[in-house]
């Protein structure tokens, strides 16, 4: 019940929302852990990224993503339109700008599923904003199980994902917080409580000034 109570004791003050980032190196639990996150947290929100990739017969275009075309999305680049964006085999991912800005300044919160490169460029352009989190697998046999129990890729591409752990995990360092997903119920409430924290940090609850100016004032009534 805490998260809930926190979320509506800030609502109520009044607050700037956060942008919450989280990556891990595939097969570490971080899809699982952001879902469930948005499936409990009534003011988070996903950021929808803008991609340049042709939409899949099971995509839902303004729900997995907002597609658009190249020269669209060189215009959006070029005019500082973007928080972030990336070139992944040969087509191009980016976050809107326009749409986490109206979110924060409206008390909700954000929720990105990027990689480093993209963290590292949110923390660039809106470092005040940006909370990180980094997902961990408890070890590297337990991660290579993970990946192969999905039975979804091939040995080769299973080998790839491993490769590119390696290089995601050399960025660990890079974020606020890290989880170690050992079990995935205890790291999902390490992850709620990472999200109350930081929305009850003075720093983003514009409101408490005027309520603290309120306490005061009757204190004085009451104490006169």
């Amino acid at each position: 019940m805490a998260p809930e109570h926190a979320t509506d004791e800030s609502a109520a003050i009044g607050r700037r929302g956060l942008m919450l980032v989280v990556s891990s190196p595939s097969g570490a639990g971080k899809t699982t852990l952001t879902r469930n996150l948005i499936d409990k947290e009534q003011q988070i929100t996903l950021s929808i990224s803008v991609t340049t990739r042709v939409r899949r017969p099971s995509e839902i275009e303004g729900v997995h993503y907002r597609f658009i075309s190249m020269r669209q999305f060189e215009i959006m680049r070029d005019s500082d339109q973007l928080l972030e964006w990336a070139e992944v085999h040969g087509n191009c991912y980016g976050t809107p700008r326009e749409p986490v800005e109206a979110a924060l300044a409206a008390g909700r919160d954000v929720l990105f599923d990027i990689d480093w490169q993209g963290a590292r460029q949110l923390d660039e352009k809106m470092p005040g904003d940006v909370v990180s989190v980094f997902v961990l697998p408890p070890s590297a046999t337990e991660l290579k199980a993970r990946l192969e129990r999905r039975a979804e890729d091939s040995a080769a591409i299973i080998n790839g994902r491993l490769r590119n752990a390696a290089e995601e995990i050399g960025h660990w360092s890079e974020y606020d917080y890290v989880l170690i997903n050992r079990d995935l119920g205890e790291s999902f409430a390490r992850l709620r409580a990472i999200l109350t924290a930081e929305r009850l940090k003075r720093a983003s609850r514009a409101g408490l000034d005027g309520f603290v100016g309120t306490l005061l004032d009757g204190l004085k009534v009451i104490t006169t």
